[in-house]
């Protein structure tokens, strides 16, 4: 099965999980964007849709979805995303499309994570997809001396401005076995938005797309 097949798979399968009046939390990325594209045969169960990102939320509308502020909600039900490295205990890397703190965001207050992945994002250890950070433009350099200092390498992402209108830091060389603790550290410095580590958010739920189907699995404790 290849890849394409395994993200079709993955984003069908989330369609099971959606109850009526489900308040939905969404996403962003090529999984993500699959599932919207599945998301109207159960229309009828959603009755509001929240979106992390201007593209999610174009894809919505075109698929006839009407996309409201998460103010307007309170609580999300349910959110669904995808990953760009998820590990045993659904601690994730995120933030390859930009997208890392509105998607937090949305994690935080939703009542249930559900992470959907084809089965190459998992990994034993985070760190070898680069670690996105989102810094406030004035604080690029001294961001950048910081993570540094914690023995990353910080590479500007060119040409590319949040929807937030901040800037990424792709930090790469990061192999990250305490990602609770590296989390807190780099939000904790200023001009620090957030960074792509989903550990203190990480997801409740992971469905993985691999050759044998789709499986269901939670964080190990």
């Amino acid at each position: 099965m290849d890849q394409i097949t395994k993200k079709h798979k993955v984003a069908e399968s989330v369609l099971d999980l959606i109850d009526n009046d489900e308040i939905l939390g969404i996403g962003s990325g090529s999984t993500v964007n699959i599932l919207i594209e599945y998301l109207p045969k159960v229309k009828n169960k959603i009755s509001r849709v929240v979106s992390s990102s201007l593209k999610s939320t174009e894809l919505l509308k075109a698929n006839g979805f009407e996309v409201v502020d998460l103010k307007s909600v309170g609580k999300l039900s349910k959110y669904v995303d995808g990953a760009d490295e998820i590990n045993k205990y659904l601690q994730m890397i995120k933030g390859g499309g930009g997208a890392l703190t509105r998607e937090k965001i949305l994690a935080h207050n939703s009542n249930r994570f559900i992470c959907i992945v084809d089965d190459s994002k998992k990994v034993s250890v985070l760190g070898t997809f680069p670690l996105p950070i989102e810094v406030i433009p004035i604080a690029q350099s001294a961001v950048a001396l910081e993570v540094i200092k914690m023995g990353g390498r910080p590479v500007l992402r060119e040409n590319f401005t949040t929807d937030n209108g901040n800037i990424i830091l792709d930090v790469h060389n990061f192999m990250i076995s305490e990602p609770l603790k590296l989390e807190k550290k780099i939000n904790n410095i200023p001009g620090v938005v957030t960074n792509g580590i989903f550990a203190l958010n990480h997801a409740d739920m992971l469905l993985s797309a691999s050759d044998d189907g789709v499986n269901l699995s939670e964080p190990i404790v």
